[in-house]
């Protein structure tokens, strides 16, 4: 069992590395050569790169580093192992990709990744960046930045994740036009990233903050129950229930979890038992411990 959780750690991590690669050259290789950007804190990090002629790769990791800290101190918890590794790693590849050393993976005039089509740049980069941040994030990882901004504000404020991802990358890609060298044209290849990175990650994970509502049918059930509570943290509810075929009484497990908690349920039940019926429904506006909290906004005292 123990070698099994070793590749599996192994396997987790090899994914997030391709994503890490895939989401830096989304950025290094086709938006930043191309004067491009999306949102997020690495749009905010290209632009105070445009504006100080420091490297994307410092403020990147530095803003990083400073939001971890918040978020330790404000929301009590700290972030995992996948997540520092994938800061750091995206932070390496930053700089790596950047050099003029790699110019060759660059989609500038006279090098092989080089597309004629202006229009197809923000397109390749939107898409690139969409499948590296769902690999990142289906093994358990994160690229930090606005995800941690997004928890933070989420804790005070009843604004959804999902919206305050929308506001601040739209602010993020609109001061570009803001930035000596750059015009409109700029901004709306921004937009464009923006969408066709939030559609494909739509389709890829289906909600990168949505929840799941898994049932599982098992005889194995006390050994899978186990594993929810223990090795996952997570709550899980035993419904009595009756097989109508059979008339025999049985146990079924409730669970809700993290979309990207998925993956690891569904091998671990494989692993328990092969022959389980499981059945996975997307749910939205979950509230409760270990998800969103029942949030109404600051309550304004009524002038009398």
């Amino acid at each position: 069992m123990d070698g099994k959780k070793i590749l599996s750690g192994v396997y987790d991590y090899l994914v997030i590395t391709l994503g890490v690669v895939l989401f830096v050259m989304a950025w290094q290789s086709f938006l930043l050569p191309n004067g491009m950007i999306d949102g997020g804190l690495t749009g905010a990090s290209a632009l105070l790169s445009m504006i100080t002629g420091i490297s994307v790769d410092i403020w990147y990791f530095g803003i990083n580093v400073l939001l971890l800290v918040l978020a330790w101190i404000i929301l009590g918890q700290g972030f995992g192992i996948k997540t520092i590794y994938a800061i750091v790693l995206s932070t390496l590849l930053f700089r790596v990709l950047g050099s003029e050393s790699m110019k060759c993976l660059w989609s500038v005039e006279g090098q092989p990744l080089y597309v004629g089509d202006g229009i197809l740049v923000p397109i390749i980069g939107g898409l690139l960046e969409a499948v590296g941040l769902a690999l990142i994030i289906m093994r358990g990882g994160s690229t930090g930045g606005t995800d941690i901004l997004a928890l933070i504000v989420n804790k005070f404020w009843p604004v959804t994740i999902g919206r305050f991802y929308l506001v601040a990358d739209f602010i993020v890609i609109t001061l570009l036009i803001f930035v000596p060298g750059h015009c409109f044209t700029d901004v709306v290849y921004g937009y464009i990233t923006m969408g066709v990175c939030a559609y494909v990650l739509d389709l890829i994970m289906l909600g990168k903050d949505s929840a799941v509502q898994v049932i599982i049918f098992s005889d194995e059930y006390e050994k899978i129950g186990n594993f929810i509570n223990q090795d996952m943290e997570r709550g899980v509810t035993a419904l009595k229930a009756i097989g109508w075929y059979t008339r025999e009484d049985r146990k079924v497990l409730m669970v809700m979890l993290r979309r990207t908690e998925l993956s690891l349920l569904v091998k671990a039940v494989k692993d328990i038992d092969s022959k389980a019926f499981v059945t996975v429904v997307p749910a939205n506006n979950v509230y409760g411990e270990g998800f969103d909290q029942m949030k109404t906004g600051i309550v304004r005292k009524k002038k009398h």
